[in-house]
Formats: C-alpha cells, sequence, structure tokens
C-alpha cells in the first residue's frame, strides 16, 4: 500500500530546503528542468534533468538552487507497507540517484498527481496514489533490467529529439538507426531498453500531447488536429487519444474557451 502525502513542483533560483523524513517515510525527487544541488549524508549531488533522487527515511538532507541556473523539479512525500515494499525501488539503501529511461512516461504521471493534488476533484487522493504506484512501478521495471550505459542514454535522446521533431509523420526504427548510426533492430531494441516505451508509443504520445493542446488552445476541428498530427481515420485518432489521456477529445473540445 502506497500512502501520498505531498505533491508539489518546485521552480526558481532562489530554493533552498533542508529537513530529515520522518520515519517510515520517503521522498521522491525528478528533476525536469534546470540543475540543482543536494547534499546526502554530506555527499554532494548534482541533480538535473531526467535525474530522479529517492530518500528513505531518517536521512538527513539539504539542498539548493545553483545560483543563476533555473530549475524546476516535482517532489512527493509519500509512506510504503506491506507488498509496496517490494517493488525494487524501495528496496534500495537509504538514497538512490538514477537518470530515468522511463523519464517521459514517470513526468507524464507525476503532471497527473499534480494536476489531482491542486484541483483537488472527487477521490483525488485515490487517483494520485494509483498514477503514483504506476511510477514507482515504471521504475523499478527499468531498475529490474539493469543500469544503462551512459552512452545508451546519450542514443536515446538523440532518437527522442528525431522524433519529437518529426512526429507528425511516420517514423521508423530505420530513420532512427541512421540518427543514431546503428542497425534499425538495434535502435528499435534500445529505444525501448532505455525508454520503457516502443517508437511507435513515443510517437502516439508526442502527438497526443500536440494534441491536448490544440484542442483546448485553436479554433481546429477534431478531424483537422486528427488530420495535422498524422492519423487520417478520426476514430483511430480516438482510440489512440482514449488510450493515452482515459478521455475522449470531445471532452476537452467541449470545454474550449469561447474566446480561442
Amino acid at each position: 500500500m502506497i500512502g501520498v502525502s505531498e505533491v508539489r513542483q518546485d521552480h526558481g533560483v532562489e530554493w533552498y530546503e533542508e529537513g530529515q523524513m520522518h520515519q517510515n517515510g520517503y521522498c521522491l525527487i525528478v528533476v525536469t528542468y534546470g540543475k540543482c544541488v543536494y547534499w546526502v549524508n554530506h555527499e554532494k549531488m548534482i541533480m538535473e534533468k531526467g535525474d530522479l533522487l529517492l530518500l528513505s527515511s531518517s536521512v538527513p538532507f539539504y539542498g539548493k538552487s545553483i545560483p543563476t541556473v533555473f530549475h524546476t523539479k516535482y517532489k512527493i512525500k509519500f509512506q510504503a507497507q506491506e507488498e509496496a515494499l517490494k517493488l525494487t525501488i524501495l528496496q534500495q539503501p537509504e538514497l538512490l540517484k538514477h537518470k530515468l529511461g522511463c523519464y517521459d512516461v514517470v513526468v507524464e504521471r507525476l503532471k497527473g498527481m499534480l494536476h489531482q493534488w491542486m484541483e483537488r476533484p472527487s477521490y483525488y487522493e485515490l487517483m494520485a496514489t494509483a498514477l503514483f504506484t504506476e511510477v514507482l512501478v515504471q521504475i523499478s521495471q527499468e531498475l529490474d533490467r539493469g543500469i544503462i550505459p551512459t552512452e545508451k542514454h546519450r542514443c536515446a535522446e538523440r532518437m527522442k529529439h528525431y522524433i519529437q521533431q518529426n512526429y507528425r509523420e511516420k517514423v521508423t526504427k530505420e530513420e532512427l538507426g541512421d540518427a543514431i548510426q546503428k542497425t534499425p533492430n538495434y535502435a528499435a531494441a534500445l529505444f525501448r531498453q532505455v525508454t520503457g516505451q516502443t517508437i511507435s508509443e513515443y510517437v502516439h504520445h508526442q502527438r497526443i500531447k500536440t494534441a491536448l493542446y490544440l484542442l483546448t488552445e485553436s479554433r481546429l476541428t477534431i478531424i483537422e488536429i486528427a488530420e495535422y498530427l498524422g492519423y487520417s481515420d478520426v476514430s483511430y485518432f480516438y482510440r489512440i487519444f482514449k488510450r493515452i489521456t482515459g478521455h475522449s477529445p470531445s471532452d476537452y473540445f467541449h470545454e474550449r474557451s469561447p474566446l480561442v
């Protein structure tokens, strides 16, 4: 069982914090932009985008911004009992610093958690706990696969960058292989090993991110948005959108501001 007690997002260039977790508590931190620094048990750790830090109970720490360097990060305080303690991430020693391969999936879930925590709709605590449980499972599965070499992370980042520039078109493993100067099959396997997603899954997630923006901030119809994002079959767009967000495009379209 997981019990979430705090969800927040820190940002800025003048952040400072020090403290110690309560007994049986944990703190999970994921940096999403820039850099900051933590001292844990007198060990200095520079945290940058994609880095995760997990602190267990009774570990004294303090952290601060790096002068003139803006940063953002998510911070989750939680407790874990019974079956949850079997997760690999919670079987670490006092602290865990890890470069996330499944960064995009994790940040998407943390963003959803923050929304639940700030807006507080019905059952928001249960929804936040469900999202966070998925985060811990995703990270544990990544840890079970073993430490990923830095060079593989770099290759995955180059492939992600290529997809982010071309996601409206069909992206193939051959193109990604060319982007990292590797064979197509190696590129596809490496991408899944590092990110926890297939190439196709990542492309769909990039498209749906844009769809969410266009549904609320543009005058385009749902059919026009689907076509713009590379979906010639609007019913297929509906299925992908519902699978990723849990909602229909129409749910967001009907909330569009009349001024848009």
